[in-house]
Order: structure tokens, then C-alpha cells, then sequence
């Protein structure tokens, strides 16, 4: 890119952790082979905020600083309606980024699909509740037939995939932690952007409108013929701690991203967003003393600092604080080491 050029000219995100007064008016075309035609009619629900403030604070006082690489990437990962893979170790501010995106360009709430060992690709588009059915027209009498709709509620990924008119952010959140099939199970949604459920797919020729529950709360939408098919491909953040490594054909289809420990500057502004000024602290101090245990542990979380200066104002106020042999041990069970191997 010649020297001349604004890179930031392209930009559709810019990580200033600003909340947009209304939804981004549009985004730039897909690549043609990322290209979707997802019919029907979804609401996007309002954002409130609250989930937003407890994950990343109101960073209202003031101004984030990203890193460049973080904007170049989400920005390519928008305009390539591509996964983007963010790795790192815990506590870096990974599933952070999802909730910062959606503020920023107004894409109301994100959706979060937390993965864990027991977590397959069903989970994450939709769970059908066949019992429930079965027992409810058994309670209503011979002949009778409940609303297969009303047994349908699709999951955080199932519910990204719908047809919005502008793209949801989906958090897949550490799925270095699943099952060792789902990454490449992934797959197939991620270059299709649709899924089948079966199960409205056998009544389609006799109810091809069947009105479902989503992820979002107090959601539903109308899903045609048992497919679900988006209009806008997700936004999609995926983290990752690292503790295995993802197949070829995986990493293939999304970007990376890797998150560093923040510096003295970010973990000031982070203490900035959520906790203000945390007055009667010595906020440079705890940080200092923080990095410096961080790097004896091999790494300790962000918000092992969080609690330690939450705690400090809470005992500043109450004229209890001080930097004594108390203090100090109580640091040292908050800034526990983040494995086992470290004594």
C-alpha cells in the first residue's frame, strides 16, 4: 500500500470502544463466492447496553487505544465474510473484541455459543425438545397436536445464520475446549451460511412457516421449508487459549489474530472503563506490582487485576487500606497462578 493512501479510509471498525447511535448504514460488498440469498423478515433486537458494560465496561471516560493489527483484522474479516480466529492466553480481552464490534457498529446484542468438551455442532443451531412435545399433546388428549414450533429454539450459531438485514456478531468462545471433530464440523456452515433442521423439513409441505424461538431473549422467527439461510454472513469471532491445535482445512477458512498480555497503558484503561478514577488507589502502583507478578507466573488474567483494585477502593473508602503484609498476602491469593504447574 503505497504511503499516500489513508488506510484508515477503508475502515468499517476502528476499535475506539465508541457506541454508535444507530446501526451502520450498510457494509461493503462481499467477495462474489461469499455472497448470500437468505429470504424472510428478522428483527434484530435493541441492545440495552448491560451485557456490554459488564464485559467491557463503559469506556466512556476514556478512549481506546487498539492495536493496528486488531483493526486491520476485523476490518478484513468483515470485508471477507470470513471467521476471524483470535488466540492468546486467558484474561487478554479475546471475547472482549465481539461485544466491542457490535457496540461500535450498532449490531445490537452478541451473540455468545460458550463451547466445552461436551459441545457438538447441534448445540449451536438449534435444540429440538422432542419429549416436551410428546408429553404436551398427551396431556391435551387422543388426536390432539401441539406447535412443532414451540419445541424449536435455535442456538447462538443457529440464530447468527438467520436472515438479517445487516450481520449479528457471533462469540464462539474457546473452542479449543470442544469436541475434536467440531472445528472441521464447522465447516460446512461457514462456506454454505445454512443449515437444515430436520425435523420442519418432514412437515414443510403441509406448514412451511413454522415461527421458532432464538438466542436472543424473548426472540423468535419464522424459519420456510426447515431452512435456515443467512442474508448477511455473521460476524464471526472465534477464541482460542491454545491448548490444541485446529485442523488445516479450519484455519484455512478463517484469519488469525493473536492477542499479547496488554501493557501498563491498556490495563490502565481498562481499570478506566470499568471501575472510573478508583479513587483513595494507587492505581500506576498495582498495575506495576501486577505486571511484575504476571511475568514471575508465566501470565496472569486482566481481570485478576480488576478484582484486586475493585477490592482496594472498597477498602480505601472504608480506611482500611494500606500497603501491608495483609495486603500483600491478600494479592497473592487474588493473583493466583493460571496453572497448576506454577507454584
Amino acid at each position: 500500500m503505497s504511503e499516500q493512501l489513508d488506510p484508515s479510509g477503508w475502515h468499517v471498525y476502528r476499535g475506539t470502544g465508541d457506541a454508535a447511535e444507530s446501526p451502520i448504514a450498510e457494509l461493503p460488498e462481499p467477495p462474489p463466492w461469499r455472497r448470500f440469498t437468505g429470504t424472510g423478515e428478522v428483527t434484530r433486537p435493541p441492545d440495552d447496553g448491560s451485557e456490554v458494560h459488564r464485559r467491557i465496561g463503559a469506556l466512556l471516560r476514556t478512549p481506546r487505544k487498539p492495536q493496528p493489527l486488531e483493526v486491520l483484522m476485523v476490518n478484513a474479516a468483515i470485508y471477507l465474510r470470513r471467521p476471524l480466529l483470535v488466540t492468546g492466553n486467558p484474561g487478554t480481552g479475546k471475547s472482549s473484541l465481539a461485544y466491542l464490534i457490535a457496540r461500535e457498529l450498532g449490531l445490537g446484542p452478541t451473540l455468545r455459543w460458550p463451547v466445552t468438551s461436551r459441545t457438538v455442532l447441534k448445540d449451536g443451531l438449534y435444540l429440538y425438545d422432542a419429549i416436551g412435545r410428546v408429553q404436551a399433546a398427551a396431556s391435551q388428549g387422543p388426536g390432539s397436536e401441539s406447535d412443532i414450533g414451540d419445541y424449536v429454539h435455535l442456538g447462538p450459531l443457529g440464530t447468527a445464520l438467520l436472515p438479517f438485514d445487516l450481520p449479528r456478531v457471533l462469540l464462539i468462545d474457546e473452542l479449543d475446549k470442544g469436541d475434536i471433530d467440531l472445528p472441521n464440523d464447522l465447516l460446512n456452515v461457514f462456506e454454505e451460511g445454512e443449515y437444515d433442521i430436520p425435523e420442519l423439513v418432514r412437515l414443510a409441505r403441509r406448514q412451511p412457516d413454522v415461527s421458532v424461538f432464538t438466542a436472543d431473549r424473548g426472540g423468535s422467527a419464522v424459519v420456510r421449508n426447515g431452512v435456515v439461510q443467512c442474508r448477511q454472513f455473521p460476524i464471526v469471532i472465534i477464541t482460542s487459549n491454545g491448548e490444541r491445535e485446529f485442523p488445516p482445512a479450519f484455519l484455512r477458512r478463517c484469519l488469525k489474530l493473536h492477542f499479547e498480555a496488554p501493557d501498563f497503558d491498556q490495563l490502565g484503561g481498562m481499570i478506566a472503563a470499568h471501575l472510573g478514577e478508583a479513587e483513595g488507589v494507587d492505581v500506576a502502583l498495582l498495575i506495576a506490582d501486577f505486571l511484575e507478578r504476571s511475568a514471575q507466573l508465566g501470565g496472569l488474567a486482566s481481570d485478576q487485576l480488576l478484582n484486586a483494585v475493585h477490592l482496594a477502593t472498597q477498602l480505601a473508602t472504608s480506611g482500611s487500606y494500606q500497603l501491608d503484609q495483609d495486603w500483600n498476602k491478600l494479592l497473592t491469593a487474588i493473583w493466583h497462578p493460571l496453572s497448576s504447574e506454577v507454584g
